[in-house]
């Protein structure tokens, strides 16, 4: 589902240094704009837009006297299947072609918002469209394919997929791949924008949404184990940290 999305925003400059709690769309409406992501920079004319994964450090500011902007940020329970949509890149650049597509389902979405009693099927379609808009801008030749994603880090997101439930540690990650914790984190960093350290908790966090949301029998105790998580308060702290609120008030939100 749609976090936030919006269309004719007069954008300001932001600075993220921890980046965005979500995934994180902006796009030149009119004007333009100046965004720099891990020292890279990127000027988005007129419908030219970037899709930033969470975590990623970035900011921006306008380079004309006005840039507006449309924009959208992305939730819910399979929010951790983006990533394999994206085919794990963690900034994707959209074309000219691409951005008109994508500002006519913010345009549609926006609209729906907007009626008294917007229909959430809808919206959730909506949202879907707009992922898969993004794929067609993504390039065959993706830094999934090099021999250094296939060797260390793939098989270490498979290991985090399969036992994010355990007591996983970096340093047992890392010693299955016979590299060392820095090396391997250095690896995700440049393949998924994220430590692996980070990339396990987002993983965890996710995986507890989805059972706050689809299990709402179990206590805040046993979905905090259930996540991987061995200390309640511990998984109470980084969930506030991830998603702005608690468990118990992000159950209660998204079951008004």
């Amino acid at each position: 589902m749609f976090d936030s999305v919006g269309n004719h925003w007069y954008q300001e400059s932001m600075q993220r240094p921890n980046g965005h709690p979500h995934y994180h769309y902006l796009q030149t409406e009119k004007g333009r704009g100046r965004i720099e992501i891990r020292g890279k920079h990127y000027i988005l004319e007129e419908q030219e837009g970037i899709l930033i994964a969470p975590s990623v450090p970035h900011s921006y500011t306008k380079e004309s006297e006005e840039w507006d902007t449309v924009f959208a940020t992305f939730t819910g329970t399979l929010s951790s299947g983006i990533s394999s949509i994206l085919q794990n890149q963690s900034v994707v650049f959209v074309s000219k072609e691409q951005g008109c597509l994508i500002e006519h389902i913010i345009s549609d979405a926006v609209s729906e918002f907007q009626k008294s009693i917007p229909d959430m099927k809808v919206l959730s379609t909506l949202c879907y469209d707009l992922l898969l808009a993004f794929t067609l801008d993504i390039s065959s030749g993706n830094l999934t394919a090099d021999p250094l994603y296939q060797r260390y880090v793939a098989p270490t997101v498979r290991e985090i997929e399969t036992r994010y439930s355990e007591e996983l540690t970096v340093q047992e990650l890392s010693s299955q791949v016979f590299v060392t914790p820095q090396y391997l984190s250095r690896l995700f960093r440049k393949f998924l924008g994220v430590s692996v350290y980070e990339y396990l908790t987002g993983y965890r966090i996710n995986k507890s949404k989805e059972l706050l949301l689809t299990h709402t029998h179990m206590k805040i105790q046993e979905i905090s184990l259930a996540s991987g998580f061995t200390d309640t308060s511990h998984f109470i702290s980084i969930f506030r940290k991830y998603t702005g609120t608690t468990p118990l008030d992000f159950r209660k939100v998204y079951h008004m």
